[in-house]
């Protein structure tokens, strides 16, 4: 992960690129955890290194998944509210059945999906926005595409400045720091081709 995302010429690399950017910094911030780090709660918030691993997966699987149904809505979720709720809240926790590597694992499956609609979907299609949920706006019947791949970004990027504070917290470890130990440890299939003409 560079420190800097790489230079656009155009509206979807731009796109593309600083979504891959962001998904590239919850592998830095996990870099080194063991399950019990990635699961601990060290702040006053009761967010977890893994738990906003496993959110950031989840944030973009429900966006994701409304642009790739676009223009239609996706296929509704037939299961009663508090199903759904109680999903939801569970999204943001690190179980003590699950491990670092396996959400981490999950997260990267979603990225390249993510990645994959970036750069295959219709940039201007409507986005229904749901009429049932509170949270969203009312009087408003659609979102593009281009927003929610937007909010997706922002999304990501507000979650890892979660992280980063949640992981000094841990072990004092800062993000170049760990930037630099994840690029030595493994190979960085998120990376972009015009990071790794750099380091060529």
């Amino acid at each position: 992960m560079p420190a800097l995302a790489p230079p656009v010429a155009d509206e979807r690399s731009a796109l593309r690129e600083y979504l891959a950017y962001h998904q590239s910094a919850y592998f830095a911030v996990s870099y080194g955890l063991t399950d019990e780090q990635a699961r601990s709660t060290p702040t006053v918030s009761a967010l977890s290194i893994g738990g906003l691993v496993k959110h950031a997966t989840g944030m973009q699987r429900t966006w994701m998944a409304r642009v790739a149904a676009a223009p239609d809505a996706p296929p509704k979720d037939p299961r009663p509210f508090e199903e759904i709720a109680k999903e939801y809240g569970d999204q943001h926790v690190m179980r003590p059945d699950e491990t670092l590597t396996g959400l981490l694992d999950a997260f990267r499956a979603q990225n390249a999906e993510s990645l994959r609609l970036v750069e295959t979907a219709d940039l201007d299609a409507k986005v229904p926005v749901p009429q049932d949920i509170p949270w969203f706006p009312e009087g408003l019947e659609a979102w593009s595409v281009r927003w929610v791949i937007l909010h997706v970004i922002n999304e990501l990027a507000r979650h890892a400045g979660h992280a980063d504070i949640i992981r000094e917290a841990i072990d004092g470890a800062t993000m170049y720091e760990l930037i630099a130990g994840l690029e030595n440890w493994e190979p960085r299939p998120w990376v972009t081709p015009w990071r790794k003409s750099a380091d060529a």
